[in-house]
């Protein structure tokens, strides 16, 4: 297996069968800052992108504009250490807590809801 290759790597199949993924396969994953509860930003992952993550302890995603993985901080070095995963009651969204090192948006700002409050 590549260390770097998250569509290599199988959920265990008892969180696959509580995972509800929409029509494309994909589960928004809303990523929260560890130590200060701060939401850091969303993004999606399929079953191989949480298998890796769950792994790996890196945040690791599915680009439906791109189609491809990518683990956060591996070009940017904006990394994500993932300390805890949970589901949803109804297995249809997953929260990471990470401790983020530089900015967990791709604007490089730390988060994705800094820019427009709308109340």
């Amino acid at each position: 297996m590549s260390a770097d290759n998250p569509a290599e790597y199988e959920l265990a199949p008892d969180i696959a069968a509580r995972l509800k993924p929409n029509d494309a396969g994909l589960v928004p994953a809303v990523v929260q800052a560890a130590e200060t509860g701060e939401v850091l930003m969303m993004a999606w992952m399929d079953d191989h992108a949480l298998a890796y993550t769950l792994a790996s302890r890196r945040g690791t995603y599915y680009s439906r504009s791109r189609d491809e993985y990518w683990i956060k901080g591996l070009t940017s070095g904006h990394t994500q250490e993932v300390t805890e995963v949970r589901l949803d009651c109804d297995g249809d969204t997953i929260l990471l807590k990470v401790n983020q090192v530089g900015g967990a948006c791709h604007t490089g700002e730390r988060t994705c809801f800094d820019a427009d409050q709308l109340l």
